[in-house]
């Protein structure tokens, strides 16, 4: 039997990695692209959602909002990206991927000597991933390490006998997750990290912006990313990441696409609050 009839086909909410992976394709096509990752398309394609994706909405509103969800994760995408490359140059050798779906650095970014990168999700998305790496042949640039475990579940441990060394710096990264877990989840993953974070550790999250479910999810197509969303960040992200011992700078999308010269054409349509996009360092 072939890695593709074997393929257990993408469903519930790590199906939104696949388009993730769609999005990441497109942004590689361009010429002026923020990130290149030549393993997208492949795990589009893999998922069902290349060349050609589900047509975007007749309801001009909800394309819109579509469009501007794909555009949020290319701009994620380079944020976190550079803050990897900062922790690797602070002496970080330790990297976790929490949800990593079809998160594919290990493979398309340059690591240091002696980097071990973690990618810590449930069977089903790493067992889809590895059939697609096996058929693409995709080489790891870093020592790459899978634990299939439900973060509902003791992932610590898991991650724990996976090898990873909470006595040394990790970089974590929760890219596109926490926006699926209720908010006491969201508490206990925090402080699960934060028990297992030494000094000089850094993190990168990605949170949903106040106010982004009623704009996004209430006339979300049932089984989409935005039908999902159930947990917003809390209005000071900076003192709520304090409070679990985490020196953290809040940054909006509409700042960084600046910086990325990839600026929002349209003005801001409600007061700027603090953005969801956040980089942290443990002190």
């Amino acid at each position: 039997m072939t890695d593709e009839q074997e393929r257990v086909q993408p469903s519930g909410v790590w199906a939104t990695s696949v388009g993730v992976a769609r999005v990441r394709a497109l942004e590689t096509e361009r010429e002026n692209a923020l990130f290149r990752d030549p393993l997208a398309r492949a795990f589009a394609a893999a998922g069902g959602l290349w060349p050609s994706s589900p047509p975007l909405p007749d309801d001009e509103a909800a394309r819109r909002r579509r469009l501007a969800v794909s555009f949020s994760i290319v701009i994620r995408t380079k944020f976190l990206d550079d803050l990897l490359r900062r922790a690797c140059a602070s002496g970080v050798r330790q990297v976790v991927l929490l949800g990593a779906g079809m998160d594919s650095r290990a493979f398309r970014m340059d690591w240091p000597e002696g980097t071990r990168l973690f990618e810590v999700d449930t069977a089903a998305p790493l067992g889809f991933k590895t059939s697609v790496l096996r058929q693409e042949r995709a080489v790891a640039r870093c020592e790459r390490i899978t634990v299939a475990v439900d973060l509902r579940d003791d992932w610590p441990g898991a991650l724990a006998a996976a090898g990873h060394d909470p006595t040394e710096p990790t970089a974590w990264i929760a890219e596109g997750l926490l926006i699926y877990l209720p908010e006491d989840a969201v508490e206990l993953l925090l402080a699960q990290i934060s028990r297992q974070s030494a000094t000089g550790s850094r993190m990168g999250l990605t949170l949903g912006s106040r106010g982004v479910i009623e704009r996004f999810g209430a006339d979300a197509v049932p089984g989409s990313a935005a039908s999902m969303w159930i947990s917003e960040m809390p209005d000071d992200p900076v003192a709520w990441l304090a409070g679990h011992g985490w020196e953290a700078r809040s940054h909006t999308l509409r700042e960084c696409a600046a910086a990325y010269g990839r600026p929002l054409s349209s003005p801001p349509q409600r007061e700027e609050r603090p953005g969801g996009l956040i980089s942290a360092v443990r002190r």
